[in-house]
């Protein structure tokens, strides 16, 4: 046998070792992985379901929506409000920021949006659930609801159809309460959610960052005061007009969005 011939099985059976042994290690990440995958999927259904079955839920919020400027400079607008809903179809919401003082009243039949700062209010007519509600105001109105995500009947299937990447980041601590930290990535957006655990798993934190814009600007709602069940005060969600606010068309009722006019392009800042 020659020289060569001697050391090709020595070569052979290295290379095997290290080829297996590659194997293994690979294997071990991918099980890792998808073991990471399957946990923070099952965190967060836990979350969605828990919060699906409250059938009264009140929290106040605070949010911060950035923006990038033509020059490149990242900017935050911040606001903070309160949201009560009585599932399936009533629901009140407020939000207070440094250009616009809103509140939200929809009955189940008829949404009533009030300016506070220029006590004028629209009303429009939206019979069915605050998933339908919800839908409305993003497609047909333009107006969305602060994290109304976190809002709909079934948060999971709703925020889990485009998910293209999951990870669980272990723990964290959002004012104090000890969160399990989730990030999801789809083709547009990253998303990241901090989940109270225990028996009550509510989100406590929820930040979206978009990949398709220059400067990959955020938007974060955190969630403060949540209470659920007896905790949450009654209310008969119907708008009673303390203020004799006018009635104007829904249309007309200019800078109640969370980006006012003058924020959005050709606008002058």
């Amino acid at each position: 046998m020659t020289e060569a011939a001697r050391k090709w099985p020595r070569i052979s059976v290295a290379s095997r070792i290290a080829a297996t042994l590659a194997l293994i290690v690979g294997l071990g990440m991918l099980s890792g992985a998808r073991a990471d995958e399957a946990a923070a999927k099952s965190l967060f259904k836990a979350m969605s379901d828990y919060m699906a079955a409250q059938n009264t839920i009140s929290l106040s919020y605070d949010t911060n929506l950035e923006m990038v400027t033509k020059d490149k400079q990242k900017l935050a607008l911040a606001s903070s409000g309160m949201i009560t809903l009585n599932r399936p179809d009533k629901i009140r919401a407020t939000r207070q920021g440094g250009f616009a003082d809103i509140e939200m009243v929809f009955d189940g039949k008829t949404l009533t949006l009030l300016k506070k700062s220029g006590n004028l209010y629209g009303q429009v007519d939206v019979p069915g659930t605050i998933d339908h509600l919800i839908d409305e105001l993003r497609s047909k109105h333009n107006r969305p609801v602060p994290g109304a995500d976190l809002l709909m009947s079934n948060i999971y299937n709703h925020l889990m159809s485009d998910v293209i990447d999951v990870k669980d980041l272990g723990s964290g601590v959002i004012g104090g309460i000890e969160c399990d930290h989730l990030a999801f990535r789809t083709k547009e957006v990253d998303w990241q959610i901090w989940i109270a655990q225990g028996a009550r798993p509510y989100p406590c934190r929820y930040v979206i960052t978009s990949k398709l814009v220059s400067g990959a600007p955020q938007y974060s709602v955190q969630v403060r005061e949540f209470k659920a069940g007896n905790e949450v005060a009654s209310d008969d969600f119907s708008f009673k007009n303390p203020t004799n606010a006018k009635k104007v068309d829904l249309k007309d009722l200019s800078d109640t969005d969370e980006l006012p006019k003058l924020f959005t392009s050709g606008g002058s800042k």
